[in-house]
């Protein structure tokens, strides 16, 4: 039974995205530098312009399918330390046989190129802004802006779906999981729970945004949904670490994605119990000081239950950090280093079923 419901559900993603499909017939496709013709890899980058500091370039590959098809865009490195998800997005382009693909794929490995040559947690260090969090970019901004903003023209608006990657920082011990955000449109909604069944996570964490809410449309997933795309969320890596199997479950997971939509002949196997969780309750340091995780990522904790501790620098016991709900710890700090403010720790509620949409 589950094997025809997700069967339904791959045909729903297709029907859905079809309907937004361009069927591009053009010979050849260009994004920034690269440019590929039929069922070629074409390899170049996004020239962010100087203004008001310095341009940059970020790194981009186009496979362009031998057949006409959907245009899919896969992102990471919004965040440059988050380094399991741009090491996948590498090595996803040379696993994709252009000759054996329809469609486009779309590959930016590495948005925020100055937080990973310079190993900066969260930002941008050139301007000190988030480059998740401020689409959809502005052409006379900071480099984050400009960056945001040529993303948007070069890559989200000929993008029928999209798929951003993360995972967790050098200061973040975390599980992966896949996000199913739902905006209330049930054309959108159930493409995006097909890849995100598709891709083959077993922790989802359901999202409910208001497309009409400026604030819930800053990210890039955010960004795409109100733009009418079908987009997928993804997160493995942690604490600066890239192991193989936190790579190859981003890989196989986007080819997933390719199959599912069929742009790729692939066989997809169906999550048969996938654990459904809520966004969470992110835990704050309230003073800087050193923290200690007691509790592991991964976890199920009670509402109360000690995750870890805090101490000044020298040592000395200061708080005892605790879990404001009964739920998973998706992740938790992996570094001593904290600040006032800092996040410590989410803990998200378990759901034994998704509920319907409810508007934030």
């Amino acid at each position: 039974m589950r094997t025809l419901v997700f069967a339904a559900a791959v045909l729903s993603v297709t029907a859905a995205v079809g309907l937004a499909a361009r069927q591009d017939s053009h010979p050849s496709i260009g994004v920034g530098s690269a440019t590929a013709r039929r069922g070629e890899v074409g390899y170049g980058e996004l020239r962010v312009p100087r203004g008001v500091d310095a341009g940059s370039t970020i790194p981009v590959a186009v496979v362009h399918g031998a057949r006409p098809g959907r245009v899919v865009a896969f992102v990471a490195g919004s965040h440059g330390t988050e380094y399991a998800s741009s090491v996948a997005l590498t090595r996803l382009i040379a696993q994709i046989d252009p000759a054996k693909l329809s469609g486009t794929a779309i590959v930016l490995p590495l948005l925020n190129v100055a937080s990973f040559e310079q190993m900066t947690v969260h930002l941008n260090p050139v301007d000190g802004k988030g480059m998740n969090s401020l689409y959809p970019g502005s052409s006379i901004g900071t480099q984050t802006q400009r960056a945001l903003a040529l993303v948007v023209s070069e890559v989200v608006e000929p993008a029928d779906v999209v798929v951003d990657l993360h995972g967790g920082d050098l200061d973040e011990d975390l599980r992966s999981y896949s996000y199913w955000t739902r905006t209330g449109d049930s054309a959108q909604d159930d493409a995006s729970r097909a890849l995100v069944n598709a891709f083959g996570l077993d922790h989802i964490i359901l999202r409910d945004i208001d497309v009409a809410d400026a604030g819930s449309i800053r990210s890039l997933g955010g960004y795409a949904l109100s733009r009418g795309k079908v987009v997928l969320v993804a997160e493995a890596g942690r604490s600066g670490t890239v192991s193989p199997a936190d790579v190859d479950a981003l890989t196989n997971g986007c080819l997933n994605v390719l199959g599912a939509l069929k742009m790729l002949d692939r066989v997809i196997k169906p999550l048969m119990k996938p654990v459904w969780v809520t966004a969470g309750n992110r835990v704050q340091a309230g003073q800087p000081g050193m923290f200690f995780a007691t509790a592991a990522r991964d976890s199920v904790v009670k509402e109360g239950d000690v995750l870890g501790f805090e101490t000044d620098y020298l040592g000395r016991r200061i708080a005892e950090i605790r879990s404001p709900v009964a739920g998973l710890v998706t992740f938790i700090r992996g570094v001593p280093s904290t600040w006032a403010g800092a996040t410590l720790a989410n803990v998200s509620p378990i759901l034994t079923e998704p509920p319907p949409y409810k508007r934030p």
